[in-house]
């Protein structure tokens, strides 16, 4: 099992899979019942890298690539900071006055409240900003998922031309982690700031969100980690159902809490 997942996973994971061997994949086929229970399908992988552990569930699935939605908002911050497109979190984009369904968008944002609030109409022009060229560039050199940008330049990463899979998001937050990134050291910082999303005594938890459609299907992303001890333990968690009714929104956390916690994590009890 540890010899397939070393050669089938991209190379963003490489800064953790090199030494895989020592902790090895440990297979969870009892996380079914999480998903089962919500009535969705997916896939899970945590890999603790102190341990060097690999805890997976549906290990196939984490080579399927799928939209990023959401998610995608960590690529686009970095490369919006490191061109000076933005020079920092607090930069503002004002409100065009358009009422959106999602009410805290209906306002002028900072990055750090649109990543929060996950506001596609910043983002969308983020990317208009940094133009076609300029982020063909950056998913070349990240080598972020497939690299396909589409026609549209402000929701490729919405419209299922820009795909990538959850080996590939757990290298690439990986490697954020560590500012391990073709990007600037305070870039990666600035961005790792805005996805400290919890914040306990024991323990906190960065990530990002993402929902969108395939066809029919529902997706949800949550990527990222949890930091307890001073010790990271790296995730990356996909949702589908073909359920349209579905909280898929409210579902994904709710998982990726039952997994964590399964793993004696999100209670700052965590032995090394």
């Amino acid at each position: 099992m540890v010899r397939i997942l070393l050669s089938r996973m991209a190379p963003l994971l490489l800064i953790g899979l090199v030494c895989c061997n020592s902790g090895g994949v440990q297979v969870h086929p009892e996380w079914e019942n999480y998903f089962s229970a919500a009535g969705v399908q997916g896939c899970v992988m945590v890999h603790d890298y102190s341990l060097k552990r690999f805890d997976v569930y549906n290990q196939p699935g984490m080579e399927q690539r799928l939209l990023p939605a959401s998610t995608f908002k960590i690529f686009n911050s970095l490369v919006a900071l490191e061109t000076g497109i933005v020079p920092d979190t607090n930069f503002v984009i004002r409100w065009d006055g358009i009422t959106r369904p999602v009410k805290q968008w209906n306002q002028d944002l900072t990055m750090a409240q649109a990543f929060r609030y996950s506001a596609v109409p910043y983002y969308q022009q983020l990317a208009r900003r940094i133009g076609r060229d300029t982020m063909q560039y950056f998913l070349d050199t990240v080598q972020y998922g497939n690299r396909v940008i589409g026609p549209r330049i402000d929701s490729f990463w919405l419209d299922n031309s820009l795909r990538i899979s959850p080996d590939e998001q757990l290298g690439f937050v990986e490697k954020l982690y560590f500012s391990q990134l073709p990007f600037k050291d305070i870039t990666q910082r600035m961005v790792v700031g805005m996805m400290h999303m919890v914040r306990e005594p024991h323990y906190d938890i960065y990530y990002k969100t993402g929902l969108g459609r395939n066809g029919n299907q529902q997706v949800g992303w949550v990527v990222g980690w949890e930091l307890e001890n001073r010790r990271p333990h790296f995730f990356a968690l996909v949702l589908t159902t073909d359920h349209p009714a579905l909280d898929i929104s409210g579902t994904r956390m709710i998982i990726l809490e039952k997994i964590l916690s399964s793993l004696g994590l999100m209670h700052g009890g965590k032995a090394y």
